[in-house]
């Protein structure tokens, strides 16, 4: 994979600038998109400095038309999604449109009923494989890393998991933790 479309510019898209820069022979090329262009520009300042070349974008991601122009403008191999939760459906539509692979961090959220649940994202499950796409949905912290830990824990039988700490940083090569006994 050389470009990637990251929609955000949160807490979150720093954390995932800085892990894509520490990998730029896999991450080329990044574009950091969303409505305050400004925080965008903030985090390419600051994680711009390395092999991997950053841009960025004004980007209202609740309007699918706006997303398409984007994507066919850029042309990434994959859109990562740490955008709000009530913009995955409109994210997801522009990708399908397109042809780009989908990774989000959250599950979908409808802005009036703010609830945890996938029924809406699983709805595209059929869209995307008859596409040839792959959209991998949930994989930021919780529940994503969480699920690694507890799978590991299970396939390396541990009986009890006593202690799980999980420490991530806006500083480069910070490990996340997890100390586990059995």
């Amino acid at each position: 994979m050389s470009k990637v479309l990251i929609i955000g510019a949160g807490g979150v898209a720093s954390v995932v600038v800085d892990k894509c820069c520490q990998n730029p022979e896999v991450f080329q090329e990044i574009c950091i998109a969303s409505r305050t262009k400004s925080k965008c520009d903030d985090i390419m300042k600051r994680f711009g400095r390395g092999k991997t070349n950053i841009v960025t974008a004004k980007l209202n991601a609740d309007n699918v038309r706006d997303i398409v122009e984007l994507i066919d403008a850029y042309k990434p191999d994959m859109v990562i999604n740490v955008a709000l939760p009530y913009q995955d459906l409109t994210i997801m539509d522009a990708c399908l449109e397109t042809g780009v692979h989908y990774l989000d961090t959250a599950n979908y959220e409808p802005p009036e009923t703010p609830k945890f649940e996938y029924k809406w994202q699983w709805a595209y499950k059929e869209k995307f494989e008859k596409a040839g796409l792959t959209a991998i949905l949930g994989c930021g912290f919780d529940p994503g890393v969480t699920g690694v830990f507890s799978s590991y824990a299970l396939k390396q039988n541990l009986l009890r998991l006593n202690v799980c700490l999980t420490l991530t940083r806006l500083v480069r090569k910070t490990p996340i933790c997890c100390t586990m006994k059995s």
